[in-house]
């Protein structure tokens, strides 16, 4: 796969961040993650990384209720400790799918210079500004609140979307240091210790 080819399909996946983000809030349905049965294209994979965030976003959101019985917010907890796992776990399936389908392609290098955010890290960061300019956006619609509110949300979204535009431009930079050999991609694993019966304490010492 080429520079530009490999461009394209990062460019498809971050639009359909965008576009997703619009058409699942208008899905009465819910979407299970943990069934979804689908090819691992980068496409697929991205799209599962960005559901893990669109389903945290909205039980980030029930957990600050105070109004509910604690049962509700502890649900709540778990989970986000489910989402995140997930969300990991797809970060790194994205680095993967890079790793074996552009690896290849790339011009050998004798000393191996690295970035300190991978594809899959940035992909999962234009993921939650996506649901961040969608969910500022909504504010700017509201009834209930005055024109100070809407005001500051305004600037507050437009400094959102500069913030995504930034990130791609970076990101695209960082596929063009990739491709010229300036830069290796790599896989970072994350391991994380607190949902790893084998690694938590609080755990393995209950037994």
């Amino acid at each position: 796969m080429n520079k530009e080819k490999f461009k394209n399909l990062v460019d498809k996946c971050i639009s359909f961040q965008i576009e997703s983000v619009v058409e699942w809030h208008l899905k009465e349905e819910d979407i299970n993650i943990f069934e979804i049965r689908d090819n691992l294209s980068l496409e697929n994979i991205v799209k599962r990384e960005h559901l893990c965030n669109f389903k945290l976003w909205h039980v980030e959101d029930r957990a600050r209720r105070i109004d509910v019985d604690d049962s509700v917010i502890a649900q709540c907890k778990r989970d986000i400790d489910k989402l995140n796992q997930c969300r990991n776990d797809w970060i790194e399936k994205i680095d993967l799918w890079i790793m074996h389908n552009i690896l290849p392609f790339l011009p050998s290098v004798k000393y191996k210079v690295y970035n300190t955010e991978t594809i899959g890290s940035v992909l999962d960061r234009l993921s939650i500004l996506s649901l961040k300019i969608y969910h500022m956006n909504e504010q700017l619609f509201r009834t209930d609140v005055d024109d100070k509110h809407v005001i500051n949300c305004k600037k507050k979204l437009n400094i959102l979307k500069e913030q995504h535009k930034d990130l791609k431009n970076s990101l695209f930079y960082l596929i063009d240091e990739y491709f010229l050999g300036k830069k290796v991609p790599k896989v970072y694993f994350q391991f994380k210790m607190y949902n790893d019966p084998s690694l938590n304490p609080e755990l393995y010492n209950k037994k």
